[in-house]
């Protein structure tokens, strides 16, 4: 297994009303509404970005439990269970101190301990300390480690339970041997074809695919060499399951987007050409471009359509209609079953990979931003004009960039899309989203 790059996932798993929740809305704070304006996702709470002391990590929720009776509610944890065991690098199991110990927890830390991840035992409902602590013991009898008493909605003890968390993060979860590999995540809607596009490009049938409902496999990490470079291909597929109900499959399928996305550089997103693009396909590719990752939209399934010379650019206008956010994505149409286009989709790869890990220097930057001021003035407000000092490139993977203005309240959203054009046109970025950060300096420097 190749080292994971990307930010670890914390997943919870519980029983209903121990406080799931409750714990989530304290740990994301504001960041809750984490697509501020992005048209076209709408999405309930199912994850959220979390930083603690140095350290980011993406908290997943594993799904609501329906309070029925005992059975359904031990089957719905050891699905959770399931899901986090999968796809996180650390598990948070929550249990509630006014309940006590339940014989489904008890089912469900076995599982658990099993797996042999890190879990950290959380107790919540602590408001008191020195009250519940003859309780919170109890909890040892679970076998999966030191119980840590917390109160979600008073937020104590969430620290020293956070501390534990990030201990089992590693050094920094990236392996530098990596670096020289493009890693690239297929994802998309079940059954839109990302095995048979990855068996396709790895050219032999590495990947089972079968029509069986109920093929599960993990995320699986593929590498290939194509041409002399190396590429590290990560997969969702296997998200069939026999007996799911459809929203599990959807939060299913999120989770193990989120987790795939996170590892990669590059994201091809899949999209069914029968059935065009999709809401469902608005919130897979919604995960990607919150993180910052480079977007190829890969139509598949191309040789099913009756073309006619207009069929691409109707085709290709609508995708970008339907995903406005992101207009930078590249767009690819292809067919996993003829292998129609596949050497091309290497060829995008590689370019977009290239834009994703670009660096511009800062004199040509700033000449670029004296050129766009001068073209169309800064706004102002009640007789205070923007100013616009000094812009230098912060960072890569998506490249990210530092503008120095007189005060941040002045620079519109839509000021800085113009700059964002005006580098665009200068450099491309294909395939890119660029990341800006705005800071404030006093006029006299």
């Amino acid at each position: 297994m190749s080292a994971k790059k990307g930010k670890p996932i914390v997943a919870v798993v519980g029983r209903p009303n121990v406080g799931k929740s409750t714990l989530f809305n304290a740990l994301a704070g504001q960041k809750i509404s984490i697509v501020k304006d992005t048209p076209g996702i709408t999405r309930d709470r199912i994850y959220a970005d979390v930083q603690w002391l140095d350290r980011a990590f993406t908290l997943i929720d594993t799904g609501g439990i329906e309070p029925d009776s005992r059975d359904v509610i031990l089957s719905q944890m050891r699905e959770q269970a399931e899901i986090a065991i999968s796809t996180a690098d650390v598990i948070l199991f929550m249990v509630d101190v006014k309940q006590g110990l339940v014989d489904a927890d008890a089912k469900v830390a076995d599982m658990l301990r099993r797996s042999h991840k890190p879990v950290v035992l959380v107790v919540n409902k602590v408001d008191n300390f020195d009250k519940y602590m003859a309780d919170v013991y109890e909890f040892y009898n679970l076998g999966i480690g030191e119980p840590h008493p917390i109160s979600a909605s008073n937020q104590m003890g969430i620290g020293d339970m956070l501390d534990e968390v990030i201990g089992y993060f590693g050094e920094d979860g990236t392996e530098e041997e990596d670096d020289d590999k493009i890693r690239v995540a297929i994802v998309g809607k079940p059954n839109v074809g990302k095995s048979s596009l990855i068996n396709k490009m790895l050219g032999e049938n590495r990947l089972i695919v079968s029509d069986i409902a109920g093929t599960t496999r993990d995320a699986v990490d593929t590498p290939v060499t194509h041409n002399g470079k190396e590429y590290i291909f990560i997969d969702t597929a296997g998200l069939r399951r026999k007996n799911k109900i459809k929203e599990d499959l959807e939060r299913y399928m999120i989770v193990r987007t989120v987790s795939a996305v996170e590892r990669a550089d590059i994201v091809v997103l899949l999209i069914d050409a029968v059935e065009g693009v999709t809401e469902q396909d608005a919130k897979i590719a919604g995960i990607a471009h919150e993180r910052g990752k480079a977007v190829i939209i890969a139509v598949n399934k191309w040789d099913a359509i009756e073309k006619t010379d207009k069929t691409v650019n109707k085709y290709t206008a609508k995708i970008r209609e339907v995903l406005s956010y992101m207009p930078y994505a590249e767009i690819t149409f292809i067919s996993a079953q003829t292998g129609q286009r596949i050497n091309k989709l290497y060829d995008l790869i590689d370019m977009v990979a290239e834009n994703h890990a670009m660096r511009v220097a800062t004199g040509v930057l700033n000449e670029i931003m004296a050129e766009a001021v001068a073209m169309q003035q800064p706004p102002s407000d009640k007789g205070k004009r923007l100013k616009l000092f000094y812009i230098t490139q912060a960072g890569v993977k998506p490249p990210t960039f530092v503008i120095f203005v007189n005060d941040k309240d002045l620079m519109h959203f839509s000021y800085t899309r113009y700059i964002e054009n005006k580098i665009r046109e200068a450099f491309g970025f294909k395939g890119t989203p660029l990341k800006f950060i705005i800071r404030e300096r006093k006029e006299n420097k």
